[in-house]
């Protein structure tokens, strides 16, 4: 997936509902980062994301952009209408939204990478660790940033937040050996 597939739903949704601003925030949030993107972390389908200023809007969208629409029939993917509320982030995540202007009068707002890959430590599904991990490697995310944003998490209950952390800790190993490895081969 790329920028230009979202300008092309973004400006679908904007000719059906109005609105111009479009917050993504599943995995395809990290087109939002400026650096490279391994391949792994931006090969979703469905464009996790609501409208900005009437979140509640977004799912009337479901019928002409959603799964099983004329729009992934003809595209390859879809919008997966979502809430603000729907994934565990840490606080102030609003704040660190990316602002990047697709198209002329449509705007994404992605949810910066660490704080995607807070939510996706408390979900914890195997795709997520498979998202996270070349995050890791490629240095878009940061383990120091990725403690800090625990820090600021209201995580849904002590397992979850055990986890969350067990996850973490797993990865923390696995980045290290990695460098290893690397100093070996160098």
């Amino acid at each position: 997936m790329k920028r230009e597939d979202l300008a092309r739903l973004f400006a679908a949704a904007r000719d059906l509902c109005g609105h111009t601003d479009y917050v993504v925030l599943g995995s395809l949030s990290v087109l939002g980062h400026e650096g490279r993107v391994p391949a792994r972390m931006a090969a979703s389908i469905d464009v996790d994301a609501y409208c900005r200023k009437d979140p509640g809007r977004t799912f009337d969208l479901t019928k002409s952009l959603g799964q099983g629409s004329p729009f992934e029939a003809e595209h390859g993917y879809y919008l997966d209408p979502t809430s603000p509320r729907v994934a565990t982030l840490p606080q102030g995540w609003e704040a660190r939204l990316i602002r990047i202007e697709l198209v002329a009068g449509v705007v994404a707002w992605f949810v910066e990478p660490n704080d995607v890959a807070v939510s996706k430590y408390a979900r914890l599904e195997p795709r997520d660790r498979q998202w996270i991990r070349p995050g890791l490697r490629e240095g878009v995310l940061s383990l120091p940033i990725l403690e800090a944003r625990f820090a600021e998490t209201a995580f849904l209950d002590a397992g979850e937040a055990a986890r969350a952390r067990k996850a973490l800790d797993e990865d923390r190993r696995w980045v290290k050996a990695l460098k290893a490895r690397r100093r070996r081969k160098s």
